[in-house]
């Protein structure tokens, strides 16, 4: 199939604060290999292997801004971060936290653990904003694209933060505990952003979050935790385990069906241990990202943020046009909805084993027609897949290139996702 269009003569908006690498995080799989203390040195190639390089929701957010003295970035921990340091995992700084990237087995067998088996991953550095008493659904209905009435107690809900411009400050789910009360998770590095749109107590140094994930993610957390193990997809639930209140929802961000466990942060390492020792792989924010590439599940800093509404990234369903007293940018979004959209969001499939880069050129008849803004290694596919913004009249299968550092890499355009498994947190 040959592509007949051409790129818009109207330039859109575009990202400007991506972030699309860790600090020491390099690339496997025919690039350069992380440098690890008593490893292999910077520079040795591994083929086939999956890509560290990540990029916020939970894996690629900015890092933090909170600026020390003189040392650089004042990092925030886990409850969780003895745990890790203990068991070999490779730390980064990552939205203002130090944050497990891998494990010891590495960010190909975790990736793989999820999806054949159960992972489990440590997504403190997420915020939680708790809003409580009668007008808390009202802030929420007033700032967030969503509508609230599509629910009830008992659910979650995914939604955005807009600018009056339509772009999208923040994507996040919000988890409806009590009919007055609101535990809204947003990227850490944008809580401070959320907190001043809706109000509300940050409440993320409180808690800990586990999110465990995979086809017997169920299976798995039922023998340590069988209440969980049976909240459903997009329910919320507050259960106890061992006496501790622990607030249940079955989100996650991986592709892959189970739950997230928000627990006291004083009890976090003993319900972690309990999961691992029942199971499942203990897995880092580098597994996370390649797992949402593959489900083509959209990253802030990335997919989404500042000139990219959510039209143009396909996710017009959260977007409630009629909800009485509307929302924050959706004139703007109304305007791009009458004039047509510029752009959109799709999958670029290349046809060999080559990690496709954030920033890379997409080409067709031999221009640039757009640019990926999230790629890496698809262990399941087993080759390099992306994510990026191309015009709406390329169609899916046609054959594009992808202009990677002087090399132009065959590949096609593809509907996302790239595969689908289970229930996703969208």
């Amino acid at each position: 199939m040959v592509w007949q269009g051409g790129p818009s003569t109207k330039e859109p908006r575009r990202l400007t604060n991506r972030q699309d690498q860790l600090p020491g995080a390099a690339s496997i799989g025919g690039a350069v290999a992380p440098a690890r203390s008593g490893g292999p040195t910077a520079g040795a190639i591994y083929p086939g292997s999956v890509t560290t390089e990540i990029s916020g929701r939970s894996p690629g957010e900015a890092q933090g801004s909170d600026e020390g003295p003189s040392s650089g970035p004042v990092l925030r921990h886990s409850p969780l971060d003895g745990w890790h340091r203990d068991h070999g995992a490779r730390m980064v700084p990552f939205g203002g936290w130090d944050m497990p990237l891998e494990f010891g087995t590495g960010t190909l067998a975790e990736h793989m653990a999820c999806r054949r088996d159960a992972a489990i991953f440590d997504v403190s550095h997420l915020g939680t904003v708790r809003l409580v008493g009668p007008g808390a659904r009202a802030a929420l209905q007033r700032a967030l694209t969503n509508d609230l009435g599509k629910v009830s107690p008992g659910r979650a809900q995914y939604s955005h933060l807009l600018d009056a411009e339509g772009s999208v400050l923040d994507d996040l789910i919000v988890w409806w505990v009590e009919e007055e009360r609101f535990d809204v998770m947003p990227n850490a590095s944008n809580t401070s952003r959320v907190l001043g749109a809706i109000g509300g107590n940050d409440v993320t140094a409180d808690r800990a979050v586990l999110a465990v994930q995979g086809p017997r993610a169920r299976e798995v957390l039922a023998t340590v935790f069988p209440e969980a193990a049976t909240v459903g997809h997009f329910r919320v639930q507050t259960l106890e385990w061992r006496g501790t209140p622990v607030l249940v929802g079955g989100t996650g961000y991986t592709g892959e069906d189970g739950v997230e466990c928000a627990v006291p942060a004083g009890a976090a390492t003993d319900l972690w241990e309990a999961i691992v020792t029942a199971g499942a792989v203990p897995a880092g924010l580098g597994a996370r990202d390649t797992l949402r590439l593959e489900a083509g599940l959209p990253l802030h800093g990335h997919e989404l943020g500042p000139g990219i509404t959510p039209l143009e990234a396909g996710l017009s369903w959260v977007v409630a046009w009629d909800k009485p007293g509307g929302f924050t940018g959706r004139e703007a979004l109304l305007e791009q909805r009458q004039n047509g959209l510029l752009r959109v969001l799709r999958g670029i499939v290349g046809e060999g084993r080559q990690p496709l880069r954030a920033g890379y050129a997409v080409m067709a008849q031999g221009r640039a027609v757009g640019e990926l803004t999230s790629g890496n290694f698809s262990p399941v596919l087993g080759c390099g897949i992306g994510m990026g913004f191309v015009p709406p009249d390329l169609p899916d299968a046609a054959p594009v290139g992808v202009a990677a550092r002087g090399r132009d890499l065959p590949g096609y355009v593809k509907r996302l996702p790239f595969i689908k498994r289970g229930p996703t947190r969208l």
